[in-house]
């Protein structure tokens, strides 16, 4: 979809390649911070972060991927213990049963393997747009971005795109990002609206980028 479309003025594309260059100089292999060992702890964990820190859900893959990291271990747990390991975390019990779900999924229909496109993905309980593109990214190596809350700020915020609605925010991200940093944009924009471009009192004054950057309120 064109920035066009949406009536947004452009970012100079020389600018956004020295944001990127400047982000790959300072982490030059981003990644989730999330803890996994395989495409399906990962799967898990990112159903378990919706409304979630990663923190939290770091605290509660620990012990429960000890015991149940395959499709198959974690139906042989069950809905009801799985609560309780994931109970320090919010809306579990829901999350419990999408996970038990997806993994009778995965094991019927796609011989325990995470799937490798975004609509098998999708069509996985508790599995939408933004958690399949993060599969497809950190697991799969797709270009592709997972638009979450501190993306949605982050991009708006540095003028690389506007829009009301995360899909709007990743279509221009995709267009705009140039293809040599496109697969690395979706941790660098994380991270950097984790740590740097918080919601609350952006840390400008030390931002690697605050001279690319076209937020207005850099103090």
């Amino acid at each position: 979809m064109s920035r066009i479309l949406y009536n947004i003025p452009p970012m100079d594309a020389k600018k956004i390649k020295q944001i990127f260059a400047c982000f790959q100089k300072a982490n030059l292999k981003p990644t989730t911070e999330l803890i996994y060992h395989s495409s399906f702890e990962l799967l898990i964990a990112v159903i378990l972060s919706a409304q979630a820190t990663d923190k939290s859900v770091n605290k509660a893959t620990g012990a429960l991927f000890e015991i149940a990291s395959t499709p198959e271990k974690m139906l042989h747990l069950g809905e009801e213990k799985l609560k309780n390991y994931i109970k320090t975390i919010g809306l579990y019990k829901n999350k419990a049963k999408n996970i038990i779900q997806t993994c009778k999924m995965l094991v019927e229909q796609f011989h325990s393997e995470v799937p490798h496109t975004r609509e098998a993905l999708e069509s996985l309980p508790g599995v939408g747009r933004k958690t399949a593109n993060v599969i497809l990214n950190t697991c799969f190596k797709q270009p592709v971005i997972a638009v979450d809350t501190h993306i949605f700020r982050v991009a708006q915020r540095i003028g690389l795109a506007k829009g009301k609605t995360p899909l709007a925010i990743e279509e221009q991200l995709m267009e705009v990002i140039p293809k040599e940093y496109l697969h690395d944009a979706h941790h660098w924009l994380i991270l950097h609206g984790r740590y740097v471009c918080t919601a609350r009192k952006p840390h400008c004054p030390t931002c690697i980028i605050n001279k690319l950057c076209e937020y207005p309120d850099k103090t």
